[in-house]
């Protein structure tokens, strides 16, 4: 009986899972239909049921547990799967779930610690805080040092797995799908987000991260992150100093202790710019309850369980696309994003180049926007989602940490602006890539070396163009760019039109068929229905983002 315990428990949490799973392709089949929108599909409507949608899944994730909670989290990392409204509903992702039994953490400490429990002489009952992997607890040590135990749940690991391998499951039902499968690993961006959730349910990795950002700024007294308890840490177990601290997004608190909140705001934004440029290792997950401000101004970051690592490769290559930035020059950046993998190299980039233009303009002309990131993260969503784009997830962490620094300095100071703090930051990123300040310098040199190049050569290659031109052996092709623009509208709007006709056309079938003898042959018309008006829905995506795109280019 105690053997059929566990394998009935795992049967329902499959069962309880593929359930969920079942739903959500439900309604999303039921979201294809034009039919099902009382009215009319328009985009609004479109719109809001996707908000809708996209609240429905964080729903789940959260009733699913601890799992499906960091889940949602990395595929938040993913605009290039998910629509950008699902992508802003999951980044707010944040679980709270009830406290595990006092009795229960004593239980864990002294299976984990075992004899060094005699070093704890006093521990709360209430937690701190409590979360879906672990609760924390405040404590005193025999030498007088207070800390906090971070405390894993128990039987977490196995729940984990169990529910990992049900993910496998369902990621290759979704890559045998012949719609869903398209353009998506699903297989493996399954496989990395088990190599992800379980690395995080390993403490002394965590505690590893916090030593290396207490290293980083162990010589800045603005920036606190608490010490590492080495000998009370284990795999389940981590144990930190405590380091209390006013939330930094209660203004009026800090306001009280006679703090400036415009001070603290750029604070928080230098610091994280000082990861990138200086560091390359930053916190992923900086939302306003994992920040803090200490009495004395200092910033307090806690939990690290999400960390990113820029490669240096990466951030010389980040430099190039500064430059690039700083000049405008649009299509350079292109170029860089091309060959930092960002962008595939066989598509058009036309669309990029234009929506690049847009973003430089709007980022780079005062006065600057106070919510720049969140409209530049939402134009670069939209044109990412269904593309031959592959958004670096580490990049999505830096824009997304940028903008909550970005929100929460407009909570403090409504002056606060990221563009004008990030200045300074600017020329190291440009230089990077080279031995010193004068690498841009030698840049444009060698830029206009090859200019001059290009110019002594032109007369030679005109005359070589004429003569080539008088044999008949010059074979001109002219691309016209809008034109090309304009025939692929035309055809999608053509293919649409014709899918248009054949959706009626299933639903008037449809409808005789339930009106007639045998009612149950609706079905036929009906499962025919689903991947035409898949493929429309798409059609229509693709046209509102082609004239979008178009719209932001010519303004």
């Amino acid at each position: 009986m105690r053997r059929l315990r566990p394998a009935l428990a795992s049967a329902l949490r499959s069962l309880r899972i593929w359930s969920a799973v079942l739903q959500l392709l439900l309604v999303l089949w039921w979201d294809a239909q034009a039919w099902s929108y009382p009215g009319g599909i328009t985009q609004e409507r479109q719109e809001r049921r996707q908000r809708r949608r996209a609240r429905w899944l964080t729903d789940q994730l959260l009733a699913l547990g601890s799992a499906f909670i960091k889940l949602g989290q990395l595929l938040s990392a993913r605009p290039d799967v998910l629509p950008a409204s699902w992508v802003a509903e999951l980044s707010s992702l944040q679980d709270s779930v009830p406290a595990f039994s006092f009795d229960t953490a004593q239980s864990l400490l002294e299976q984990e610690l075992g004899e060094r429990c005699a070093e704890i002489i006093d521990i709360e009952e209430q937690p701190l805080g409590a979360a879906s992997l672990a609760q924390v607890h405040r404590a005193s040590l025999r030498s007088g040092r207070q800390v906090v135990f971070k405390i894993q749940r128990p039987g977490l690991e196995r729940l984990f797995r169990l529910d990992l391998e049900v993910m496998q499951q369902v990621a290759a039902v979704l890559q045998r799908h012949p719609q869903w499968g398209v353009g998506r690993d699903w297989v493996s961006i399954a496989q990395e987000c088990r190599r992800v959730l379980l690395r995080e349910l390993d403490f002394r990795l965590e505690a590893e991260h916090a030593a290396r950002f207490r290293q980083q700024f162990l010589d800045d007294p603005g920036i606190r992150i608490p010490a590492v308890v080495w000998e009370l840490t284990t795999r389940r177990v981590l144990c930190l100093d405590y380091v209390p601290g006013i939330k930094i997004n209660d203004r009026q608190a800090l306001i009280e202790a006679g703090i400036d909140p415009s001070a603290v705001a750029e604070k928080g934004a230098a610091s994280y710019l000082q990861q990138l440029v200086r560091f390359g290792f930053f916190h992923a997950d900086p939302h306003p309850g994992n920040l803090a401000v200490a009495r004395d101004g200092a910033l307090i970051y806690y939990d690290f369980g999400m960390v990113g690592t820029l490669s240096q490769r990466l951030r010389s290559r980040l430099g190039r696309m500064v430059t690039a930035a700083a000049a405008r020059d649009a299509s350079s950046l292109v170029r860089e994003l091309q060959a930092a993998g960002v962008i595939a190299t066989d598509i058009d980039p036309g669309p990029v180049r234009r929506l690049v233009r847009v973003m430089l303009a709007e980022a780079l002309t005062p006065p600057f926007s106070p919510n720049i990131l969140d409209k530049l993260s939402g134009d670069l969503y939209d044109l990412v989602y269904g593309q031959s784009f592959r958004l670096p997830p580490e990049l999505i962490f830096v824009m997304r940490a940028l903008s909550t620094f970005e929100g929460v300095g407009r909570s403090l100071d409504p002056s606060f602006s990221l563009v004008v703090i990030a200045r300074p930051y600017l020329l190291p990123l440009m230089t990077a890539s080279g031995n010193g300040p004068n690498d841009l310098f030698n840049q444009l040199g060698r830029q206009a070396v090859e200019v001059g190049s290009r110019a002594l050569g032109l007369p030679q290659r005109l005359e070589d163009s004429l003569s080539r031109i008088e044999q008949g052996d010059l074979q001109v092709q002219i691309r016209a760019g809008e034109t090309d623009r304009l025939l692929r509208r035309l055809a999608l709007s053509q293919q649409s039109a014709g899918q248009s006709v054949l959706l009626g056309a299933l639903t008037i079938a449809a409808a005789l068929l339930a009106a007639s003898a045998k009612p149950a042959l609706t079905v036929i018309p009906v499962v025919a229905g689903v991947p035409v008006g898949l493929s429309w829905l798409k059609l229509q995506a693709r046209l509102k983002r082609d004239a979008r795109i178009d719209k932001l280019g010519h303004s």
